[in-house]
């Protein structure tokens, strides 16, 4: 059974940056495609970005040019960084995995099987 774990949320004020983290155990990288997602109150979950088995990635347009997604396969992680912080980033994210779907950023949360328990960020002076 595939488990996964998100870390690194937490308070960062406007213009910050932040870090997170997710590990997909038992299973490869190379087999899985990973999505972040976010849903902040009220509103519907929403992709941020995705890294494919093979390491391509993509982007939704609120991402673009100041998230970076990255993986290590040594340490079976996959890492999203967000740059240039705003209030409305503020949302629960969520890492998924999906044995089956191909990394778009036009990728809805239906797409994906598994899921970790999100991380709180929150953006706030």
């Amino acid at each position: 059974q595939l488990h996964i774990v998100e870390s690194g949320g937490g308070l960062v004020q406007p213009g910050g940056s932040l870090g997170l983290s997710c590990i997909p155990s038992g299973v490869s990288l190379n087999s899985i495609t990973i999505g972040w997602f976010r849903q902040a109150p009220e509103k519907e979950r929403e992709g941020v970005a995705c890294i494919s088995r093979g390491a391509t990635t993509d982007y939704a347009n609120s991402a673009k040019g100041r998230s970076t997604i990255s993986r290590d396969g040594a340490k079976n992680t996959v890492y999203l960084q967000v740059n240039s912080l705003k209030p409305e980033d503020t949302a629960v994210y969520y890492c998924a995995a999906s044995f089956f779907t191909s990394c778009r950023a036009s990728n809805r949360p239906d797409d994906y099987n598994y899921w970790g328990q999100g991380t709180q960020v929150t953006v706030s002076s």
